[in-house]
């Protein structure tokens, strides 16, 4: 590995290596089914796919991956193989009311045909990648049947009052604007509002997770918790939300928000922790990959080069693989990581992490 990286361009050429010479290509070629044009759910360690059922998220993030590296410069090839990664999406997931199943088989056969708001904020995410206007407002619409009374929108399964998955359909209304479709700005609008006055604690200025039905947070023994990684990623949404807006109340937020995921860092390790209870002390030490990311992107936009490093660093030890270009998604407390496969939904984070890195360096 290349860490410890002593600068921001040291990291970033070691970064760019490991994108343009072993995670593409890899995730392009094993991680993706031949015949169908789909994305693999997983590799193993050693780069071989795994079968089971593939989640809408899984191929709706990958199209956006590989959209993204092509428009980055990794090669016209990814926006082709981007593509067709979207017609087979559109052909095997897409619902006639125009929300997205949850999963499908390798064949395409529908597994699951609950249509999670996670889900739909993916596939308008990876919409936007292609300027699909259509399809994107026609899923806009049919998100009327998630609408819960008091603002927002509802989720399937346990936890049906949570900002996770308004922050990913916040994520794709922005991607909508700067795709040049101002229909999405109360999309948007409505989000950040909503996160400004429920999902972040007006006293404590920490963003939680889960809520009731009147958008109260639940207590850490009734299921709420602090996500460090949520912190991170939020805060980079607001920000561009509040830039964009003139709005210094969300922007300051941000800033509040960015300090308390710091937080969650544990300086032994470097890395961003999994959990933290209301007081703001550590609930899982567990540490997954996806908090690295949005830490160094975070980092980039709202803290100093010196915090933007030590994501990088704390990052590069997870991509220690045999097969390089995969990566490890979980690391203990004690530094060791579990030996599991390597999820696909990870690209999404790491590219979304690694390529602001890059533009920093060329600014």
């Amino acid at each position: 590995m290349g860490a410890p990286f002593h600068s921001l361009a040291e990291a970033a050429a070691w970064y760019e290596a490991w994108l343009r010479e072993a995670a593409l290509p890899l995730w392009s070629t094993v991680g993706v089914d031949a015949a169908t044009g789909a994305f693999q759910e997983k590799l193993t360690p050693d780069g071989a796919p795994l079968p089971g059922p593939r989640r809408a998220r899984v191929q709706a993030r990958q199209v956006w991956v590989f959209a993204a590296a092509a428009d980055a410069g990794f090669g016209p090839a990814y926006r082709t193989l981007a593509g067709r990664g979207l017609e087979a999406f559109e052909a095997r997931y897409r619902r006639p009311d125009g929300l997205y199943v949850f999963s499908a088989d390798e064949a395409g056969a529908v597994v699951d045909g609950a249509a999670a708001l996670y889900e739909q904020a993916f596939a308008l995410l990876a919409l936007s990648a292609f300027s699909r206007r259509d399809a994107a407002r026609a899923t806009r619409d049919a998100l009327q049947a998630l609408r819960h009374p008091e603002g927002g929108w509802r989720e399937v399964g346990g936890h049906p009052f949570q900002a996770n998955a308004h922050m990913h359909l916040f994520e794709a209304a922005l991607a909508w604007e700067m795709a040049g479709d101002p229909s999405w700005e109360a999309v948007a609008d409505e989000i950040a509002r909503l996160a400004l006055t429920r999902f972040i604690d007006a006293e404590a200025g920490v963003l939680r997770e889960f809520f009731d039905a009147d958008w109260q947070a639940l207590a850490d023994d009734a299921g709420g918790l602090i996500e460090p990684g949520h912190q991170f990623e939020w805060a980079y949404l607001l920000d561009a939300w509040g830039l964009s807006r003139g709005e210094g109340r969300a922007r300051a937020a941000a800033r509040r928000l960015y300090e308390h995921g710091r937080r969650g860092v544990d300086p032994a390790r470097g890395v961003a922790v999994g959990a933290l209870w209301s007081d703001l002390s550590v609930r899982e030490p567990v540490a997954r990959i996806w908090a690295q990311t949005e830490h160094l992107r975070a980092a980039l936009t709202l803290g100093s080069d010196r915090e933007a490093l030590e994501a990088t660093n704390g990052l590069a030890g997870f991509l220690a693989t045999p097969a390089r270009g995969a990566w490890r998604d979980k690391q203990r407390a004690d530094g060791t990581f579990v030996e599991e496969p390597a999820p696909a939904t990870s690209l999404y984070h790491l590219v979304g992490g690694i390529l602001p890195l890059l533009e920093r360096r060329g600014a």
